[in-house]
């Protein structure tokens, strides 16, 4: 994971040349795939509204559509009010599923009194990534001017599992999802569950070797 001077937590510079090569001559173009991206992620699409319905929900429905078609799955459709406890409990809630890579929320970013998403939403992230609102933001102002500042999109990393937070208008949703979050959204959770495989593997030969421990204890006995 690199930090904004181009380190990783270890310390080590993984700063990029002009040419897109890091520091050990790897190439870091567009088309270059690491090896712990995930090619087809589970989502979780959450639409935080008072108004909307089910059979209405415009911008949710363009988000599971945008995550189908781009080979991933999306295991979970939900609609709750703009509420904090409800935006809160519903990420906590989906973020530890296991079959859930990532979750999508639209809505509730914005300045009026109910617009609650973002609030509710740090107060579980492990990692913050303000990269995400600060380039959605930027790509905003061709289409919105300067309304954009209005626009508090999210991101960060809850129980390991990235969680990215949109407008509830279907353009804004357009943008974030086709341009920002698909081509990188592989990368991301591939990053953010990295190691976890190993240390779930580790627990189990832990628990492996004590039980034969105990085995041959009681065999002695």
């Amino acid at each position: 994971m690199s930090d904004d001077h181009g380190h990783d937590e270890h310390g080590h510079n993984h700063g990029h040349d002009d040419h897109g090569h890091d520091d050990h001559g790897h190439d870091h173009d567009g088309d270059h795939h690491h090896h712990h991206d995930a090619e087809s992620v589970a989502a979780a699409v959450v639409t935080v509204s008072s108004s909307r319905s089910t059979d209405e929900d415009p911008a949710g429905d363009y988000i599971a559509d945008a995550f189908e078609e781009a080979g991933h799955e999306v295991v979970v459709r939900e609609l709750i009010p703009d509420d904090y406890d409800s935006v809160q409990g519903t990420v906590d809630r989906l973020t530890r599923r296991k079959d859930t890579d990532v979750v999508v929320t639209t809505g509730g970013t914005g300045v009026t009194p109910d617009d609650v998403t973002p609030e509710a939403v740090r107060g579980l992230l492990a990692k913050r990534l303000p990269g995400f609102g600060e380039l959605f933001r930027r790509r905003s102002v061709e289409e919105v001017g300067t309304r954009t500042i209005g626009s508090r999109a999210t991101a960060g990393v809850v129980s390991a599992t990235p969680v990215f937070c949109l407008p509830g208008s279907e353009n804004a949703v357009r943008l974030g999802v086709d341009e920002i979050i698909l081509p990188e959204v592989g990368h991301l959770v591939g990053l953010a569950g990295r190691g976890l495989d190993d240390e779930s593997g580790d627990e189990a030969a832990d628990d492996e070797t004590a039980s034969d421990a105990d085995a041959s204890s009681e065999d002695s006995s």
